[in-house]
């Protein structure tokens, strides 16, 4: 799922959600389970037969969330998932990152929203400039940094940092 979302607005949402699932191969029964299940999900039962072009930007996320899951899949790979989206619809996708972890599935997120990636995240993989500086748990980067008590935003920052302040290459800089 990217940051932005490429959608057909001149179907409605329905007809969408019907596309991909048809493009999944889903069966009729299926299909009608998927939709049904992520149409409540999402809360866009008032809303699926409008044309996407009316949509907000944030039920145009939703609906973005809801075809994606439409068909249930074992891996869900999401780019920023909470970009403008209300409050509600981020503890939705919170909790539903969380739920499909415990279900045994897996959630490969890109954020920049650190707090979201501490909150929801298992594992935490840090990319500067290319290079995977670090992958682990959190409480594992805290042991290797030695700072317990720091949030992952400081701990990021900390690992990303080129250079301190007096000149010398940061933790985890590129030599």
């Amino acid at each position: 799922m990217p940051d932005e979302s490429f959608l057909y607005e001149k179907l409605s949402g329905r007809e969408f959600l019907q596309f991909v699932a048809e493009m999944r191969g889903l069966s009729r029964a299926e299909t009608a389970d998927g939709i049904a299940r992520e149409v409540e999900r999402f809360d866009l039962a008032d809303y699926l037969d409008d044309l996407i072009e009316s949509y907000s930007h944030g039920m145009k996320q939703r609906l973005v969330f809801a075809s994606a899951l439409v068909h249930d899949p074992p891996v869900l790979v999401v780019d920023e998932p909470t970009v403008g989206l209300d409050p509600r619809s981020v503890r939705l996708v919170k909790d539903l990152m969380r739920a499909r972890a415990a279900a045994g599935k897996i959630v490969f997120m890109s954020t920049h929203t650190l707090s979201i990636a501490e909150e929801v995240a298992d594992r935490i993989g840090i990319i500067d400039r290319g290079n995977l500086n670090f992958l682990g748990t959190l409480d594992k980067l805290r042991d290797e940094m030695s700072l317990q008590q720091r949030s992952l935003e400081h701990l990021f920052l900390e690992l990303t940092a080129e250079d301190d302040c007096h000149g010398n290459p940061a933790r985890g800089a590129p030599s």
